[in-house]
């Protein structure tokens, strides 16, 4: 009898069980970072911490990889098979959100309470998604360096100016010791040249478009400050001082830490293999060439599609993750900058004392996102041949000039992309 009782409630607590599985709703998610087991491994872990600690949602991934994820995003709009979720590169996202790929999230404004601003994708006034992460580059050099041309260490209060780094360029230059002076990494292209160079444009106080109407590249792209960071630009690689666009791959790769260059303008994702290979790395702020030093900002994050129809339970999905524990899991896991200061004090390398603690610092005081339009995509594209171009020998203002004419026809075929 006692037998019994205890097989019919095993029998109901299996049926009990049952229903609950049958009652959870799947909820597809993409990702970019097929390849990347380190990656995989910590959003698996989220995914599965997730689907145990409620009955109403089980999410269920598929990767991609990076170099085909957005083509296929694209396609799955257009055919109309968007998943749930998905990430977006944060500067694609108001794209994405005005072609009508992604619904505002539904989450608690205190699940994004003191995040570092990067992170946050906003358009038209509406969260549209929110990163994990965020990345940022410095100025990558030795104290040893440093010392040896005889220059000041400039600090997030006192960044060098223009002047300053011209004469650190100069001395490294004239010393002999380097090949060049500066790694601007020109090997790698792509979203490299928007994210990595325009802020010195906008340092110099031009922009890629006018961020005060995004309506036209007019002035921002070809005016005084535009042309002067132009002739900056060009002068770095026709005076000798930078590898151009023919730059081996590997020398970008271990240049730095091989001695070839003085100073590298490098991502935190490098930052642990310079710390590797000289103890007496340091990551100096970005120089101040007369408006500001500046940085990009805004790497992946996760959103929800327009064609979920269960954007409660994604957004759900989103909003667990933005655990502090899980911000800083990612840190720890793949390099990049957690995005509070609670995760960041539970990180291995961002704490108050963490080897690079330095690339918080920077983002919160130096970033500037990339110019929030849907029109970027063009933009950053049309920049990027530019300042390829002006690198290698074009004439400044008519390379500027046309620059702005190809964003502000794509502008006006797109009835100025809502704004």
């Amino acid at each position: 009898m006692k037998l019994g009782l205890t097989f019919g409630a095993a029998l109901v607590a299996s049926v009990s069980w049952a229903s609950l599985a049958a009652a959870q709703t799947e909820l597809s998610m993409w990702y970019h970072g097929a390849g990347n087991e380190v990656e995989a491994n910590i959003l698996n872990k989220i995914v599965e911490d997730f689907n145990a600690s409620q009955s109403e949602w089980t999410v269920v991934v598929e990767s991609f990889p990076q170099e085909s994820y957005n083509d296929s995003v694209v396609a799955a709009a257009l055919a109309g098979n968007l998943p749930d979720i998905i990430d977006v590169d944060g500067p694609v996202m108001p794209n994405w959100a005005w072609a009508g790929y992604l619904q505002p999230l539904q989450i608690d404004e205190a699940a994004i309470e003191g995040f570092l601003p990067g992170p946050l994708g906003y358009w038209d006034g509406e969260l549209y998604s929110v990163g994990l992460w965020d990345a940022a580059v410095a100025m990558v050099t030795r104290q040893s360096t440093l010392d040896a041309l005889g220059l000041r260490t400039p600090t997030l209060a006192e960044p060098w100016t223009a002047d300053e780094f011209q004469a650190a360029l100069d001395a490294a230059k004239n010393s002999g010791d380097f090949d060049y002076a500066l790694d601007l990494g020109m090997a790698w292209t792509g979203e490299w040249y928007p994210y990595a160079f325009s802020p010195f444009l906008q340092s110099f106080g031009g922009d890629i478009v006018d961020r005060s109407t995004y309506a036209t590249a007019d002035g921002a792209l070809n005016g005084e400050e535009a042309i002067a960071f132009g002739e900056w630009w060009q002068s770095l690689f026709a005076d000798g001082y930078a590898p151009g666009t023919s730059q081996d791959p590997a020398d970008r790769d271990t240049g730095f830490v091989d001695g070839k260059y003085a100073f590298s303008w490098n991502g935190n994702w490098a930052a642990l293999n310079a710390l590797e290979a000289h103890d007496d790395t340091l990551f100096l702020p970005a120089p101040d060439f007369g408006n500001g030093p500046k940085i990009g900002a805004a790497s992946w994050q996760f959103a929800v599609s327009s064609a979920s129809e269960h954007p409660n339970g994604a957004s759900a999905f989103i909003e667990f993750a933005l655990q502090d524990q899980y911000l800083a899991d990612f840190s720890n896991g793949i390099g990049l900058i957690p995005p509070t200061a609670e995760s960041a004090a539970m990180t291995e390398n961002y704490g108050e004392d963490g080897a690079m603690a330095v690339f918080y610092d920077l983002t919160k005081e130096q970033a500037l996102v990339r110019p929030v339009t849907p029109g970027y995509v063009v933009s950053a594209k049309v920049f990027e041949k530019a300042l390829a171009d002006i690198a290698n020998g074009a004439d400044v203002a008519d390379t500027l000039d046309a620059a702005v004419d190809e964003i502000n026809a794509d502008i006006e075929r797109n009835g100025g992309y809502g704004h």
